[in-house]
């Protein structure tokens, strides 16, 4: 098997494992389980994959000069989380989805003046399509939830601190002390929410909880194999098949089927995302 081809399966398979933590989500949000008891196993199963890392390196991995970058990247994570997760309550599947991928714009927007990247036209170009697609999304007369919209592009903002802070951290930082370092502060921040927040949970409850923990971590893995079996510009397309999945889930399970209007919006804000993403990868 080629490299691209194994990362594009590999890719593929994250897609999958995206879509079904959207799917979970969805499943906790309608049996009543409190989002700041999912966003703690979230963030829980993200501490309990670096654990080994951990046990074997001692507090060492641990060690850093660039401390409150980290609590800054933690930080980003746990509202990301919290945003997105939160966003389920009020929006289908699809388009809560597809809000998530205007990460890319806000992340383009912000690379200038935080990171000093030259932004060219290209990007440029895909930024504005993106954010026209939300306003075809958000038309005058449609059903989007105002809220739900509010918290997934909350999300995506957030999201841009993940993203710009990792790759300045990447620049001094090994990927163990990151690792690790994000699932202390999400878990430990989480933990007074879930706390104030949590309610009796069933044997069901419990499971899905369990079974998000274990496998949600998995999608990064999965993401990292891929870019290191193939090569970015082909892999890049690959992350847009998780609508596809996410999409069949919600018809599946929840009888979710979005109007030509939201299809529209989805098809300019994915045709925008693609646009950065491909000018994101002939920069590099």
């Amino acid at each position: 098997m080629s490299g691209n081809l194994r990362g594009g399966a590999l890719m593929a398979a994250a897609a999958v494992f995206f879509a079904s933590e959207a799917l979970a989500i969805r499943l906790m949000t309608a049996r009543g389980i409190p989002v700041e008891v999912q966003v703690f196993f979230r963030a829980a199963g993200q501490l309990l994959w670096v654990a080994p890392i951990v046990a074997r390196s001692g507090l060492a991995v641990f060690r850093t000069e660039r401390a409150g970058l980290h609590l800054f990247r933690g930080g980003s994570s746990l509202l990301t989380w919290g945003f997105y997760f939160a966003s389920f309550a009020w929006l289908d599947l699809a388009t809560a989805t597809v809000l998530s991928f205007t990460n890319v714009m806000f992340t383009t927007l912000l690379a200038g003046p935080v990171l000093g990247e030259r932004v060219d036209g290209w990007r440029w170009a895909g930024t504005i399509a993106g954010f026209l697609g939300v306003a075809v999304m958000l038309r005058p007369g449609t059903a989007v939830s105002g809220i739900g919209v509010a918290l997934a592009l909350a999300s995506a903002m957030t999201w841009c601190g993940i993203t710009l802070s990792s790759r300045a951290l990447a620049l001094t930082e090994r990927n163990t002390t990151i690792m690790a370092w994000v699932g202390l502060v999400t878990t430990a921040g989480s933990a007074p929410f879930a706390v104030w927040g949590w309610v009796p949970l069933g044997l069901a409850d419990g499971a899905i909880l369990l079974a998000v923990a274990l496998f949600s971590p998995s999608i990064i893995w999965l993401i990292t194999s891929a870019y290191r079996h193939g090569e970015a510009s082909a892999l890049a397309p690959f992350q847009y098949l998780r609508l596809v999945f996410v999409t069949g889930f919600g018809w599946l399970f929840f009888h979710e089927a979005p109007d030509g209007w939201t299809w529209a919006g989805a098809a300019v804000i994915l045709g925008g995302a693609l646009i950065v993403t491909m000018a994101e990868v002939r920069r590099r």
